[in-house]
């Protein structure tokens, strides 16, 4: 590993994550392009190798310890972690309807899977000269959004997976931010808004933004400058409600 700096998307071979990988390596970092899948890892970065810069490919799965103690025991630095990665769970089903192991499948990739990665890399972020750490949230997470009658989302059907498990992860970001920002490095959860990618293809509605639109307050909060903020949660047009 050389000495540029040096980030990790989880949940990186395709969508969001992808244009994520892209923008940072554009940006000029080498980038760790984390995948569950092997080969649809090494093609990912391959394809992003050849027109962005730096991208290598990292088998990475959010819920599995071994693979994350691998990842993190390969490398030399880390300046930027995107915990990325995430699933959507049963759509449309409402809490009464919703078994506990469902909730439990979402909690484990969309909030433990992020507190595992990002405890495992935690010592190589702490001696980055300026450490940032993104987690990638939702507008759905903010409770604010859903109890606001004048808000599209408190008209959603009510679910007891996704929208829990990132209000879930916007805590735990705030905590991230409060134990870490002695050590100098900037924790913030990130809304994408929705974008036209395998992940919302089943949503009932036409969607127009580009998952390289939803990369882009990612992006920027990967590269915030020491006077950055911390313990927020932003999207394109600003900070978001909790």
């Amino acid at each position: 590993m050389t000495e540029k700096t040096t980030a990790l998307v989880t949940g990186a071979n395709k969508g969001i994550g992808y244009e994520v990988a892209a923008g940072l390596a554009r940006e000029g970092m080498t980038v760790l392009l984390g995948s569950r899948d092997r080969e649809r890892g090494e093609e990912a970065a391959a394809r992003l190798r050849a027109a962005d810069g730096d991208v290598r490919p990292v088998v990475l799965d959010v819920t599995d310890p071994a693979t994350i103690e691998a990842a993190a025991a390969a490398l030399t630095r880390l300046d930027v972690l995107v915990n990325n990665a995430g699933i959507s769970g049963t759509a449309w089903v409402p809490p009464s309807a919703t078994s506990p192991r469902t909730v439990w499948e979402v909690f484990e990739t969309n909030v433990i899977g992020v507190l595992m990665v990002t405890n495992a890399m935690l010592p190589l972020l702490r001696r980055s000269p300026a450490a940032r750490i993104v987690n990638v949230s939702s507008g759905v997470g903010s409770l604010a959004h859903h109890t606001d009658p004048g808000h599209y989302m408190s008209g959603l059907p009510p679910m007891a997976t996704y929208p829990v498990s990132k209000t879930a992860l916007n805590s735990l970001t705030v905590q991230y931010a409060k134990e870490l920002r002695k050590d100098g490095i900037l924790v913030n959860a990130a809304a994408p808004g929705a974008c036209a990618t395998d992940f919302s293809k089943d949503l009932p509605y036409k969607i127009t933004r580009t998952a390289a639109d939803g990369a882009a307050i990612i992006i920027r909060l990967a590269t915030l400058g020491p006077d950055g903020p911390t313990g927020g949660f932003y999207d394109d047009e600003g900070i978001v409600p909790w």
